[in-house]
């Protein structure tokens, strides 16, 4: 039995070609043509790597701030206490404050996207590392995430700064902006995440560190790009 293509799908096989690297701009126009959803996409970068994961030195990890943003309200809570607390708030936090979170965080409510902490109050959320490290959320000094300036911290993440970590199979997920972009816009978000990642560890320097990179929107199809476009 023949599965009959719905009007989407022959759409989109009109529009890619699988067995293509495609520059970066050319990959964009393709994703702006694509038949859209009833909701705004976000356009996810994948990069797969040669890397190590298991080897500390080889493990790719940092931040990139997008000059266009994320495309979505991110939603921040800042582990803090004093005058901190008020700094916070008036920096945009959506949640900010130190025992009563610290309790509300280890009972396993996790109700946001980025969490934030000062220096003085990473002792009292260490214990909250099995709730907060497999999703991503435990604050650290490498990501900017643990810092004595939380309203710069706070104002940056707000207009844009994301983090990218290589996984267990060597790699790189990321959202880099929003469908709804224009096509220069999400180039530039793009093209800085991927510089950011090639300058986060020398090993990226490597001729075959880095095995593909694709782009993709929510329940769409991933364009593999040219990686010569990117390699240093």
């Amino acid at each position: 039995m023949v599965l009959k293509l719905t009007k989407r799908q022959k759409k989109i096989e009109e529009l890619v070609d699988k067995s293509k690297r495609y520059k970066l701009e050319e990959a964009v126009e393709i994703l702006k043509n694509l038949p859209t959803l009833k909701f705004d996409s976000t356009v996810e970068l994948a990069i797969n790597l040669s890397l190590n994961p298991k080897d500390a030195s080889q493990l790719v990890r940092g931040t990139a701030i997008l000059p266009h943003g994320t495309g979505k309200n991110v939603r921040v809570l800042v582990f803090c206490k004093g005058e901190d607390e008020q700094k916070a708030k008036e920096a945009g936090a959506d949640f900010a404050g130190s025992d009563e979170l610290v309790k509300k965080v280890s009972s396993g409510w996790c109700d946001f996207d980025v969490a934030v902490a000062t220096t003085a109050m990473m002792k009292e959320i260490a214990k909250l590392g099995r709730v907060l490290g497999p999703r991503g959320l435990m604050p650290n000094p490498k990501t900017g995430t643990v810092t004595d300036d939380v309203a710069k911290t706070i104002k940056e993440v707000k207009a844009g700064k994301i983090e990218f970590k290589m996984d267990k199979q060597a790699g790189i997920h990321v959202g880099v902006g929003k469908l709804s972009f224009d096509k220069n816009a999400l180039s530039e978000n793009i093209r800085k995440v991927i510089n950011a990642i090639y300058s986060s560890n020398p090993n990226m320097n490597k001729p075959q560190a880095v095995k593909s990179i694709a782009l993709s929107t929510t329940m769409g199809p991933g364009l593999k790009l040219d990686i010569s476009e990117f390699r240093k």
